[in-house]
């Protein structure tokens, strides 16, 4: 909840400390940036800021407010929460939010409500958020948190203040994961190359206790997979089933795959390949697939992650998505 144990950022981060100094808090705030870029982190820190006793840029960590907020039990700071994994509806906002806020802060200065994967607010309900956001009491604070502005409707976005992530520098990233996370060189590397500036990305496949087991499933599949035939599909899709639990560093592992081999057409360069041990196998899917056919697959693969994130039928999705890979070659 500390701005300073936020790797990145800066910007915002500044942004922030300025408004708070200056005492010119806006009342609705957009937190925009791909998945586990550090948008939550960003907000808890500025609300636990905000609310600390102390009124400094820093939370102190020792007030009853920072207390509190560490322990996630800030009666004042309020996460927006959901029941259907696809969608925040009309009926969990007007709750959470526009009934609630009318109610002043229980201790502290202000109430704050923390909204993440706003994208998934259907119309209805950003409409019925967009007139808290316009008239909010002065206490109120929101912050939005989205990893596609593209589905808020453009009135809200209009009404608030819109604070972009940005990818984090590679010599910090690596500081973290080799000092911080006790990393070797190679495997430090191997996330880097992986997340693309996203440190939480790159943290969370270091954290995978499969992580070997994860990246050597992904390799076996992807350079068999114009060859599989129907028992080696079955076996690739049994394969997949034990890392489950993993299929998010999983799919975004196949992708970067095939980024690999589009990048290898494009250039022929070796350096910038996250596979580079596989460089043979990738050259020969580059010279017999077009760009078409790569961008198809690297879509697959895309479309059925967000099918898995709304709970789709987990042997269904994968065997379509292998066999969709399967073509073209």
């Amino acid at each position: 909840m500390y701005f300073r144990d936020i790797v990145g950022h800066e910007d915002i981060i500044r942004h922030f400390r300025s408004s708070i100094e200056q005492d010119k808090i806006s009342h609705a705030y957009i937190i925009s940036g791909e998945v586990d870029s550090g948008k939550k982190m960003l907000a808890n820190a500025f609300a636990a800021t905000l609310q600390c006793e102390k009124g400094e840029t820093e939370p102190c960590g020792t007030c009853k407010s920072c207390i509190k907020m560490a322990s996630g039990n800030h009666p004042d700071i309020i996460t927006v929460s959901h029941e259907k994994p696809g969608i925040i509806s009309v009926d969990e906002v007007r709750t959470q939010v526009v009934d609630s806020i009318a109610t002043k802060p229980y201790e502290s200065r202000y109430k704050i409500y923390i909204i993440p994967d706003a994208q998934l607010m259907n119309p209805q309900a950003q409409n019925a958020i967009l007139k808290t956001i316009e008239e909010p009491p002065e206490y109120g604070i929101i912050l939005l948190l989205t990893s596609n502005l593209n589905k808020m409707l453009e009135t809200v976005i209009s009404r608030c203040m819109v604070l972009n992530t940005k990818p984090v520098r590679e010599r910090d990233m690596l500081e973290y994961l080799m000092k911080k996370m006790n990393l070797t060189e190679d495997r430090a590397y191997f996330c880097l190359d992986f997340a693309q500036g996203n440190l939480g990305k790159a943290i969370k496949l270091a954290d995978n206790s499969e992580y070997v087991q994860v990246i050597d499933s992904v390799v076996d599949v992807m350079k068999k997979i114009q060859h599989l035939d129907v028992d080696e599909l079955a076996y690739a899709l049994e394969h997949m089933q034990k890392f489950k639990m993993s299929i998010n560093d999983y799919m975004d592992l196949m992708m970067m795959w095939y980024r690999d081999v589009l990048m290898l057409k494009v250039t022929g360069n070796i350096d910038k390949l996250l596979f580079k041990g596989e460089y043979s196998t990738m050259k020969k899917q580059a010279q017999v697939l077009s760009y078409k056919a790569i961008e198809d697959k690297i879509d697959a693969i895309a479309k059925a992650k967000t099918r898995l994130d709304v709970n789709a039928n987990f042997d269904i999705t994968m065997e379509l998505l292998l066999l969709t890979l399967k073509e073209n070659f």
